[in-house]
């Protein structure tokens, strides 16, 4: 444009000499309206620049935010397909937990089942146990009170036996140290009288102080109606050969028993049936027969008391 101009003001120059006045006007006029269309121009051009200078810096503007914006983007899609790999992973564990987890409450729902039928039964067994525990407690305290029971009627004819043997030996004072003794053994009374008490050698006749001696104890017998009484005869290992009748010393100590018991009959209180007459002969010897002592502690009569016990056996029976 500058260089236009001057071509035109070089030409008016060149021309000015050689054209006319009113020609030099007309290019006077264009060259000032070429100025002012300059001026406007440079006007124009500097807004131009100053708008272009404005866009380019807001373009900068707009491509930092663009960069900036696309970097955060990446960044955050980074993160985001970090978080999806993680929640897939989760899902992945999550259904695999669920599986295991609904397999195991099944497995653990059977054995709770099992569980309960066994304690179910176990329950039904404890039941069945301790009715049968009480039951056996009933039968037990049965038993107690049977043998609490027994124990006292032991200690009752523990004391009757005892009562027994005090009045016997208080019966038969007079008789003491001549051949007759009275013990307690066993829960029975034992009364031994010798035969030199009782009976001349070889016979079975009772004398006049032996009479009297079972005659007392008759006394004593008499009330005491629940005793057994068994008379044993018993002689030592010297061969008898008396009197024909007899075969020998069994018969002959049978017979002395039987003669006691005879004595004993005359009291109209003692209970025939609880007499018992019995010949050992000298096959029960309490002594040695080497010896006369021996012999004569050998050749006697036993009474043996002993309470009845059928009281005592139907106790045992119902135990």
């Amino acid at each position: 444009m500058i260089k236009k101009l001057l071509l035109i003001a070089l030409t008016l120059t060149i021309t000015t000499s050689c054209v006319s006045s009113k020609v030099y006007k007309d290019l006077e006029g264009k060259y000032a309206n070429l100025k002012k269309e300059h001026r406007q121009l440079s006007d124009d051009n500097e807004a131009l620049s100053s708008a272009k200078t404005k866009l380019e810096n807001e373009l900068n503007s707009l491509q930092k935010d663009y960069d900036e914006t696309l970097a955060q983007r990446d960044k955050l899609q980074g993160e985001y397909a970090a978080l999806k790999s993680n929640h897939d992973n989760l899902n992945n564990s999550y259904a695999a937990l669920e599986k295991n987890s609904s397999a195991a409450i099944a497995e653990n729902s059977k054995k709770n089942r099992e569980l309960l039928a066994q304690l179910e039964a176990k329950e039904q067994a404890l039941a069945a146990e301790n009715t049968r525990l009480e039951a056996l407690k009933k039968q037990l305290e049965d038993r107690s009170n049977r043998v609490a029971e027994l124990e006292s009627v032991i200690a009752a004819k523990d004391k009757a036996m005892t009562d027994l043997k005090n009045a016997i030996s208080k019966a038969l004072t007079d008789f003491e140290g001549k051949g007759l003794t009275v013990e307690q053994r066993n829960g029975k009374v034992y009364v031994s009288m010798e035969n030199k008490l009782l009976f001349n050698s070889g016979s079975w006749a009772v004398g006049a102080a032996g009479r009297k001696a079972v005659q007392q104890l008759g006394s004593v017998l008499a009330d005491n109606p629940d005793i057994a009484i068994l008379i044993e005869g018993h002689t030592d290992d010297v061969p008898y050969k008396g009197n024909a009748q007899l075969s020998g010393n069994w018969d002959l100590s049978t017979k002395r028993a039987t003669a006691i018991v005879n004595i004993l009959r005359e009291n109209a209180s003692i209970v025939p049936e609880n007499l018992t007459a019995a010949g050992r002969g000298e096959f029960a010897p309490v002594s040695t027969n080497d010896t006369s002592e021996g012999k004569a502690k050998n050749r006697r009569i036993e009474v043996i008391l002993t309470p009845k016990l059928d009281e005592l056996t139907k106790l045992l029976n119902d135990i």
